[in-house]
């Protein structure tokens, strides 16, 4: 979900003056007591709401020390606030220029990228933001699972089970960690991994229903300990009943049983909470189980409409038309 305009202006207002002491380019002469005296005008400026004035202040502090990131921080500050984005853009990389172990440039330029629904460009930079983050607090696992989760975002697998591997030495007990290491797991095609990786999960934490949900799916996947997949899978909808993705899991676990008149009923509720391309997929093969080859072919078109990169499904509308 990308961040409005709106929320973005309000995120970050003025950074306090002792930011500015401890830039590089501070130092006790003439020149940076005429950066220091603008720059402290432009906040107060900034805080009474004259945003215009804001701007000019802050741009005849960069005149007498253009290298200081703090004063291209707080420029691109007001530059948000008046919609400005571009300006802003552009201030924001020169603050990462001058300083490039900053975090506060690089989250803002995420946001910014998120609110333009440029989705590269803000994973890009919030994964340098998390990065350094973590070299500022090491210890902080919050850090690493959001720099965890943007890897997995990019699909950088071997960065994403690295990073969910220290956050396991810092944090042995740490369930959601088992968590992604389990579904990175399943999307390197190591099943085996995975489901052991997603029973640690639940061993750490019995009631995570996002991983009774999946541990049960791959159980389903697999064919295999179907019971104990059914008794998860109606574990994970005890907790969150209107879960469309745990519907289906049920509705095709049903189908996997021979439970077609089931299996059909659940995914069709699935469908109307949530528009999956797998969900789709699943009603096609089990109305082509009971012979309705017409909604077989609805819902397979349906589910490439959704994710029309999808090989094995044209072969199956292919053949089906044959």
């Amino acid at each position: 979900m990308f961040y409005s305009l709106k929320k973005i202006k309000g995120l970050f207002f003025c950074l306090v003056i002792f930011l500015f002491f401890n830039s590089h380019a501070l130092a006790l002469d003439k020149k940076a007591s005429f950066a220091l005296s603008h720059y402290i005008m432009a906040v107060m400026y900034e805080e009474l709401g004259d945003i215009d004035k804001a701007v000019q202040e802050y741009n005849k502090a960069l005149k007498a020390d253009y290298k200081n990131s703090v004063i291209h921080l707080n420029l691109a500050s007001s530059y948000i606030k008046n919609s400005q984005l571009e300006k802003a853009i552009q201030e924001l990389n020169l603050a990462t220029t001058f300083n490039p172990e900053a975090i506060e440039p690089h989250a803002i330029l995420a946001l910014l990228y998120s609110s333009q629904n440029k989705i590269a460009e803000a994973s890009r930079e919030y994964e340098i933001a998390l990065t350094n983050a973590s070299k500022l607090q090491p210890e902080k696992v919050e850090i690493y699972k959001s720099l965890g989760s943007i890897y997995l975002q990019q699909k950088k697998m071997k960065e994403a089970e690295d990073v969910f591997r220290l956050i396991l030495k810092l944090s042995p007990e740490d369930a959601e960690a088992h968590f992604y290491l389990g579904s990175i797991y399943e999307e390197l095609k190591d099943r085996h991994r995975a489901e052991e990786e997603l029973k640690q999960a639940l061993v750490l934490k019995p009631d995570y229903h996002e991983a009774l949900n999946y541990l049960g799916y791959l159980y389903v996947e697999g064919e295999k300990n179907l019971v104990q997949a059914e008794v998860m899978i109606k574990k994970a909808l005890e907790i969150d009943p209107d879960n469309g993705a745990y519907v289906d899991s049920l509705g095709w676990l049903y189908f996997k049983q021979g439970r077609l008149k089931e299996a059909i009923k659940e995914l069709e509720r699935a469908a109307t909470l949530l528009a999956d391309p797998v969900i789709f997929d699943h009603l096609g093969d089990a109305y082509l189980k009971i012979g309705d080859t017409e909604k077989a072919k609805l819902n397979w078109q349906q589910s490439l409409k959704l994710d029309p990169e999808q090989d094995q499904l044209k072969s199956k509308i292919k053949n089906l038309n044959n």
